[in-house]
């Protein structure tokens, strides 16, 4: 037997010493719903309230036949912009600059040069003020192109609203990257002072479609 094999025979024995004589049951007690129903009113209102905390721009419109004009409006400044390979074309419509899809992957030196991201959500947590992107998903896309550009627009459905965290995390697949997004990117230095921009966009608007 070698050293290592020793050293691991060792630590197996130790580990099956320690064993509980019968498996230790876990009481799980959180709540599994939030107080508001997904997709209501009053919790696309709480998402609104938590959003704004954060520093994102909420700007709401009550169906999705709004969503190029609020889109529109946001981006008046941007000359260019990428979008996901699968982002609605009727979101894009209002815009009048250079639209890029991702497909196939842009460069990251690509990325850098274009003003503004616009993806969808796979779920908005009300709660929290998190909105969640998952790369599978067609009007999101991979990580980077909502790394990368200095302002991110996210258009978020009321029927992917949720109140609570543990339904948001009901309806993900974790068999792909998943991206959870509260706020633009900030983090405080040694001194505690606050940095924004440095592990995303500094800027984050998000377009709420609902009552």
């Amino acid at each position: 037997m070698t050293a290592r094999e020793e050293v691991l025979a060792r630590l197996r024995a130790a580990r099956e010493a320690g064993k509980p004589a019968s498996p230790v049951v876990v009481t799980r007690e959180f709540r599994t719903t939030g107080a508001l129903a997904p997709g209501s009113a009053e919790v696309l209102a709480r998402l609104d309230e938590t959003l704004t905390d954060y520093k994102a721009t909420v700007h709401r419109v009550d169906t999705e036949a709004g969503v190029a004009d609020a889109v529109a409006g946001v981006l008046s400044e941007a000359r260019s912009i990428v979008v996901p390979p699968g982002l609605p074309g009727e979101w894009l419509t209002g815009y009048g600059g250079e639209v890029r899809r991702d497909g196939p992957p842009l460069a990251v030196d690509e990325l850098d040069a274009v003003d503004a991201v616009i993806t969808g959500a796979v779920v908005a947590i009300a709660d929290t003020g998190t909105f969640v992107l998952a790369s599978a998903a067609s009007d999101q896309g991979r990580r980077a192109i909502t790394l990368v550009p200095d302002h991110h627009v996210c258009v978020i459905r009321a029927a992917d609203v949720v109140c609570s965290v543990p339904e948001a995390i009901a309806r993900l697949d974790p068999s792909s990257p998943l991206t959870f997004v509260s706020g633009p990117s900030a983090t405080s230095d040694i001194e505690l002072d606050r940095v924004e921009g440095v592990h995303g966009p500094r800027r984050l608007d998000v377009v709420l479609v609902g009552p």
